[in-house]
């Protein structure tokens, strides 16, 4: 049995040893940039062994110039595709044809004769970033395509590793790496308003019985509190697969992770939003040490004088609304980016749907 080797590792390897001396040898004036980004859970770190039975394997993204592209490439993948060896590492480098049954994927699929179907994909740089993220790198980027570019998507592209750069890859990889201030100040507040709305239902619903409905919200607004923790240090967030995977990396999970699983475990309302304030303390604490804002003391309190035990996230949600420098930022309604304020993969993950909800913002 092979043992599993990490995609990137794998990746990069082929790259190394096998591709670029073909592609010195021979297209020796060529100019391009190889890279593994985009799809899949090897580009942000998390693959196994359970994530080589699709579309995994010896791969890269060949990035050429707009110039004879279509004509280029196929001479590269015919090259490549009677000299790249059957097997790199244990691993085919020969896969199936797409699977119409099952979202196109390929599957990996070991020969030992003719010639290899490899995963080589081949794009200019406007293609890929139009075909990822709906943006062309030429463009300056726009406060409404910030905020509907899918997370997981901005993840995918500034993830994984850039082996080989003559066309400006790393450019735009570094153009895309965070969100600017006032779009990282409203998502901020965008995430401590929507904790807001929901935050006394913890305890409304269990007073009347509904503990399913109050496990339900309560696990909302964990949700938000995760993707708080994300943005405020700087991380995008994966979806939903690999969400709390990604969390565990977070510096501020080491802290937080324990009194999370704590809170969604509990049986009863009233422990459940105990175990609530004292996460509601740690990323209140977390707020303070960005010093976007001046100190804001974290006040766990009664909410309106009913037995709900709730933070003053309006403080905070306030006091980052006046450090925002747009106007139309500011005084929008703080709905977060399209990631945050729907968990619909097949709305988030269409780009056809997020460009038309620009006009949200």
């Amino acid at each position: 049995m092979t043992e599993f080797i990490k995609g990137l590792d794998l990746c990069e390897s082929f790259y190394l040893e096998v591709a670029k001396p073909l592609l010195d040898s021979e297209f020796p004036s060529l100019k391009y940039s190889a890279a593994l980004v985009g799809y899949g859970s090897d580009v942000i770190g998390f693959d196994n062994e359970i994530s080589t039975d699709h579309m995994w394997g010896p791969r890269f993204i060949l990035f050429l110039e707009d110039n004879n592209f279509e004509k280029v490439s196929k001479r590269i993948s015919d090259v490549f595709s009677s000299k790249f060896p059957y097997e790199f590492r244990g691993y085919s480098t020969n896969f199936s044809e797409p699977d119409i049954n099952d979202c196109g994927v390929r599957h990996s699929k070991l020969i030992r004769e003719g010639k290899i179907n490899h995963l080589i994909e081949f794009y200019t740089l406007n293609g890929f970033f139009e075909n990822y993220l709906g943006y062309k790198p030429i463009q300056d980027i726009t406060i409404n395509e910030w905020l509907t570019f899918p997370e997981h998507r901005l993840l995918a592209v500034t993830s994984g590793k850039v082996f080989h750069d003559e066309l400006g890859l790393s450019v735009v990889r570094e153009k895309l790496s965070f969100y600017p201030d006032d779009i990282w100040l409203f998502l901020i507040a965008s995430q401590w308003k929507m904790i807001s709305e929901e935050k006394a239902f913890v305890g409304r619903c269990g007073q009347v019985g509904d503990e399913l409905g109050s496990r339900i919200i309560t696990l909302r607004i964990i949700n938000h509190l995760m993707r708080l923790c994300f943005l405020m240090e700087r991380s995008y967030a994966p979806y939903s697969k690999w969400f709390g995977s990604a969390f565990n990396t977070l510096e501020i999970s080491n802290e937080l992770k324990n009194i999370l699983e704590k809170t969604s475990l509990a049986d009863h309302w009233e422990e459940r939003q105990v175990f609530l304030s004292e996460a509601f303390m740690i990323v209140a604490e977390k707020h303070n040490s960005l010093n976007i804002t001046p100190y804001i003391k974290p006040n766990i309190g009664k909410y309106f004088g009913r037995p709900y035990l709730v933070l003053n996230t309006d403080d905070f949600e306030n006091e980052i609304s006046k450090s925002i420098k747009s106007e139309l930022l500011r005084n929008n309604a703080k709905i977060g980016s399209v990631s945050h304020f729907t968990n619909d993969t097949g709305i988030f993950d269409d780009l056809e749907i997020c460009n038309a909800l620009k006009i949200l913002f």
